[in-house]
């Protein structure tokens, strides 16, 4: 976790804003604004540090990120109006006032620094002698929202901002153990204000898979997938997914394309292993008429299709090394050339690769580019097999009944059936058990509970 970070500036004392935000880069961003408008700046990446900075200096404003790794944001806010109601608090997605609440007589330079940050401006510096007409002069015209701390979104103000713009990195330390420094810090808070934050971690719920879009299971390695897919998710950080066949990787690319800024855009799926390798290229790159025999039309190739949006490239260990070669070039320089045109064409695509192959021992064996390895984990994610999840398997079970059940009777398993379905290895992983459940599903006839009868393996 950052220290606490002051910067000393010219002006007033009593321009004081603390930016809380686990976003460094946005931080940094707003910072340097604020600093060149003679603001006096902390920085706090979570809700408990925030409210220790606040027991030592009450600030001015408080600019909150709608998500906190410790806290949840909506609650906080709720908590400063109360332990400090002379406290301007702008919540960094919103855009409607909130009736009553405090109001710094400076909030428009606020509002125009936060407007810079979130699409990454470069900061400004206003000297002493800026005339207040000229800077009011700089900021009306833009129109700028008003936040407000309501009705926060819980994915937090990372989906709001342009893919572009999100830092490439995430720090090792969130990844490794997010919450260790963060609980350290709260621990060490004083009484009153340590009670506070442990009244407000308690209407917090533990995170669940469910929570992500396809994802299902409360076991410690879908919870530790489900927090990395929520990190990763808002930014145009190329994924890596690795795992054993069955295992759901297309879910954990869709879950972050939907996630993502880019939601509402093409989610656009290469199968490098089911399309021929003469094929391949044409299919990404797409081809002009008359490129190549059989060339009847130009025909847009997948990568410019799914422009704005996610490409999605499963069993990207099955490429041919000189097409890798190709994307290797497009993901360094974002531009594609369709085969037998001479221009480039940029293109705004995120890429998410998959693979069941282990793809380290493929760099070794010149079997794969390291440099196109290396450039597609920059995240890497390991999708767990069953067998390492299996208190999942009763809830996927069910679950997997229940849709069966939408369209035709509901059934349930009996416990020993259940009992059975928990001992088995499951070799083909999580598609293998949704194949049992429906076979046994339907060799229930119209019996409305299945039994360890109904269940076998292949």
């Amino acid at each position: 976790m950052q220290s606490q970070k002051i910067v000393e500036v010219r002006g007033s004392v009593s321009r004081t804003a603390l930016l809380v935000s686990a976003d460094t880069s946005f931080r940094q961003r707003l910072a340097e604004t604020l600093t060149g408008m003679r603001w006096k700046v902390r920085e706090a990446s979570g809700g408990a540090e925030a409210l220790c900075y606040l027991e030592e200096t009450v600030s001015e404003a408080l600019l909150l990120d709608s998500w906190l790794p410790d806290l949840e944001a909506g609650d906080l806010a709720e908590q400063l109006r109360i332990q400090y109601p002379s406290l301007d608090l702008i919540c960094v997605d919103e855009t409607e006032e909130t009736p009553g609440h405090a109001r710094s007589v400076r909030r428009h330079e606020l509002l125009y620094a936060l407007r810079r940050a979130q699409t990454n401006e470069g900061p400004i510096v206003i000297s002493m002698e800026t005339p207040r007409e000229s800077l009011l002069h700089r900021i009306a015209p833009r129109g700028i929202r008003s936040p407000h701390v309501h009705g926060i979104n819980p994915a937090g103000s990372f989906l709001n901002r342009k893919a572009e713009e999100m830092p490439a990195e995430v720090p090792l330390a969130v990844l490794d153990n997010p919450l260790e420094e963060i609980s350290k810090k709260i621990e060490s808070l004083p009484g009153e204000t340590l009670s506070a934050v442990n009244a407000l971690r308690k209407n917090i719920a533990a995170p669940t898979a469910t929570e992500i879009p396809g994802l299902l299971g409360k076991s410690a390695k879908m919870q530790a997938l489900a927090q990395f897919i929520r990190l990763v998710a808002p930014r145009k950080t190329t994924v890596l997914i690795e795992g054993p066949t069955g295992s759901g990787k297309e879910l954990v690319a869709r879950a972050l394309h939907q996630l993502s800024p880019r939601a509402n855009r093409p989610f656009i799926v290469v199968n490098c292993a089911a399309i021929p390798e003469a094929l391949l290229e044409a299919e990404l790159f797409g081809h002009t008429r008359g490129a190549f025999t059989g060339a009847v039309q130009a025909r847009t190739g997948r990568m410019e299709a799914a422009h704005g949006g996610t490409l999605f490239l499963d069993e990207i260990g099955e490429m041919p090394l000189a097409l890798q070669a190709k994307v290797l070039r497009f993901l360094e320089a974002g531009e594609l050339q369709r085969i037998g045109e001479n221009q480039p064409t940029r293109v705004d695509v995120r890429i998410l690769a998959a693979t069941h192959q282990p793809l380290v021992q493929h760099v070794a064996e010149g079997k794969f580019r390291a440099d196109l390895y290396f450039r597609l984990a920059v995240f890497p994610m390991q999708t767990p097999s069953l067998a390492e999840r299996a208190e999942d398997i009763p809830s996927l079970a069910e679950h997997f009944l229940a849709q069966l059940g939408k369209d035709a009777p509901a059934k349930v398993f009996d416990p020993v059936a259940l009992e059975k379905l928990t001992a088995h290895g499951w070799p083909g992983n999580v598609r293998e058990l949704a194949h049992v459940v429906e076979r046994a599903y339907i060799l229930a006839e119209d019996r409305t509970e299945i039994t360890a009868g109904e269940i076998y393996f292949t």
